[in-house]
């Protein structure tokens, strides 16, 4: 029989994509190994599991509110629906391994692997770790860390082996597919890409906007791509017509498979969720990071003073800045070759493209493990049996 994998975690995109790319990293690596993916009835995932390909179960499991604690009667409200939700996973798929994305989606089923037995794994995306790792860590198998700083901020416990292996990334193109036919096509010469995310950043891009309105400078040879979000295109366009410099910006709402693309790029102007930061240091893309002010635990702040820590970007706080903060900072980095290259080493020096693969590997591993000891322990219960006979 082959390996059974449970992945859980959601609520968010940066939850959700590290799961997803774990069981594509598991299925290249075993395409017998059987996987279900578990997320919560309200989180992103209840949009992108079904396109996925992957099997999924949803429960109505609810985010812990740490600013209205009264909101926090929905735990109690839901819990039986989600423990007895769970139990039939359980019982469906039998897993060997348990293996938590983080988010509120993610600790109910490693707390019920743990409670069943299994073998329970944690993978933890951010530089400072998340309520669940943090809760959880000295009671699993293997934690998995995307930021090495992280591991100062954990109490493991005796039997847990902390690996800091990176973020698991999605695969990435072969060199010189980033402007394959088809996709996408980065503009010539220098390029700086502005990224707030997949649903875009409104600050992020209320604040370039006012800055390029009174902006007197332009980088010879450069072209600004605006990545603006589905719901900001509109707004932002107009906002672009209105600046000196709109021959020079290219505005898109998305660009498909960005993550594999980020080679063709100079510097980001970007928010740093964990997921992003990693794909950028794949990538080796220096960053000017402007962390959502509103992240839950202060992570995007977190993960961009570890990176600015290293050499590899530099961070302004959203709500510190003045008008023309950014984009001096961004004129000043290029206007520097020598730091820009030097900034550019220090990212890739932190990028991981391995960890989709090694973290597979362990998780495979430890179904192994399990496998072998099911199997010794059925082999004592029939000695047993045979005996009393």
């Amino acid at each position: 029989m082959g390996a059974r994998i449970l992945l859980a975690g959601g609520g968010t995109g940066g939850h959700l994509m590290p799961a997803l790319n774990l069981a594509a990293a598991l299925r290249e690596a075993r395409p017998d190994v059987e996987l279900m993916l578990v997320g919560a009835e309200r989180g992103i995932e209840a949009r992108v599991l079904p396109e996925a390909g992957v099997p999924f179960r949803l429960l109505p499991m609810q985010p812990l509110s740490r600013r209205r604690p009264l909101d926090n009667w929905r735990l109690l409200s839901t819990a039986p629906a989600v423990v007895a939700g769970l139990a039939r996973i359980f019982r469906e798929l039998d897993p060997q391994v348990v293996v938590g994305t983080g988010g509120y989606a993610s600790g109910p089923a490693v707390l019920h692997g743990i409670f069943a037995g299994r073998r329970t794994a944690l993978q933890e995306q951010n530089a400072i770790p998340g309520l669940v790792t943090r809760r959880l860590a000295a009671r699993v198998d293997r934690v998995f860390l995307g930021y090495p700083e992280a591991a100062d901020h954990l109490q493991a416990g005796a039997r847990t082996r902390v690996l800091a292996w990176g973020n698991p990334v999605a695969a990435r193109r072969p060199n010189g597919m980033q402007n394959g036919a088809g996709g996408f096509r980065w503009p010539e010469g220098r390029v700086v890409a502005v990224i707030g995310g997949s649903q875009g950043a409104r600050g992020l891009n209320d604040q370039l906007a006012a800055d390029l309105a009174a902006a007197r400078r332009w980088p010879e040879g450069t072209t600004l791509v605006w990545v603006t979000g589905p719901d900001h295109l509109t707004s932002v366009r107009e906002a672009v017509e209105a600046t000196p410099w709109a021959e020079r910006i290219l505005t898109v709402a998305w660009i498909d498979d960005l993550g594999a693309r980020l080679s063709g790029i100079d510097l980001a102007i970007a928010r740093s969720g964990a997921m992003f930061c990693s794909e950028l240091a794949v990538a080796g893309v220096p960053a000017v990071f402007v962390p959502f002010p509103a992240a839950a635990g202060n992570h995007q702040v977190h993960n961009a003073a570890a990176l600015e820590a290293a050499g590899a970007a530099v961070m302004l706080e959203e709500r510190s800045m003045k008008t023309g903060d950014l984009w001096e900072e961004v004129l000043a980095l290029l206007a520097e070759e020598e730091r820009l290259l030097q900034m550019a080493e220090a990212m890739a020096s932190r990028g991981r493209p391995d960890a989709s693969g090694r973290i597979a590997g362990e998780l495979l591993d430890l179904a192994a493990d399990r496998s072998t000891e099911d199997g010794a322990r059925r082999t004592l219960d029939d000695s047993a049996v045979r005996t009393d006979v």
